[in-house]
Parts: structure tokens; sequence; C-alpha cells
């Protein structure tokens, strides 16, 4: 992976989506899990984990091939929450309601906005390409939200 690259990918998506964020680069997400980037809304800060996201992009497609084309799409997509008007109020209901299925549809709208948000700056990315992340992306919101089969 390289750093330089990396940096070019960040900065051109910065200046595409016109955000503000200050952005870090860390190997892995604390704990273990596989996530990719994370938008801290109170900080205005994204945090990309890149061994994650090579994890993720050779899970994904058997190649780290298409690496920066995916980081870019990972990148983006935390752009889009930084850029979403609506976040905080979502985050808001999100917050207030005890409702799980409430919950469950309000995270699905948040990454929604998110990846809707992302797609301008992308699009000299493979649509295919893309869309094979984002319906990964959103396959465990969808999931949680699809009627239970008795």
């Amino acid at each position: 992976m390289n750093k330089s690259e990396l940096n070019r990918i960040t900065q051109e998506l910065l200046r595409r989506s016109g955000s503000s964020v200050t952005v870090e680069m860390e190997a892995y997400f604390p704990g273990g899990r596989l996530i990719g980037g994370k938008y801290v809304m109170h900080s205005h800060s994204v945090t990309m984990y890149t061994e994650v996201i090579r994890q993720q992009c050779l899970q994904l497609f058997g190649t780290l091939e298409p690496f920066h084309a995916y980081f870019a799409v990972v990148f983006a997509h935390e752009l889009g929450h930084s850029m979403d008007m609506t976040l905080t109020e979502l985050c808001d209901r999100m917050d207030q309601t005890v409702d799980e299925w409430d919950q469950r549809q309000l995270a699905l709208q948040i990454e929604e906005n998110a990846w809707n948000n992302a797609m301008p700056w992308i699009q000299d990315i493979d649509p295919d390409f893309i869309q094979v992340i984002v319906d990964q992306s959103l396959a465990a919101y969808r999931e949680e939200l699809a009627p239970e089969i008795a």
C-alpha cells in the first residue's frame, strides 16, 4: 500500500466534496472489528483503517489490485457522513427511540445518506465496482429489517 497515493486520494476527495474534516490513518479499528473508516461527528474527523480496508478488499474481490479504488470508495462514504446535513437529527432520533425497529431503520437511513452523498465524488470509479461495495456495506442493515421468515 502506497501511503503517498492514499494521501493523494484523500486530498482529491476532500477537494471534490468540499469537506473540512480532519483525516487520520491507522492500521486497525480498535477492538478488532472489520471497520474500514469512521466519521466522528463531535470532532468532525475521519479515521481510515488501512489494514482493515486491505483485508476487506481481499475478502470482497480476492485481490489487492483494486485497493486504491476500494480505499477511495470507503473514504468517500465517510466523507458522505461528514456532509450529511441530517446526521445530527437522525442520530438524536436514534438516541431517543427505544423501538429497535425504528433504530434499525434510522441506522440504515444514515448509511444510505452517506452513500448517496458520496456518489458524485467517485464518478470516475466503475459503478459496478462501487455497487458491490455499497451492497456489502448495507447488507447487515437490510437483513436486520427484513421480515422474519417463520
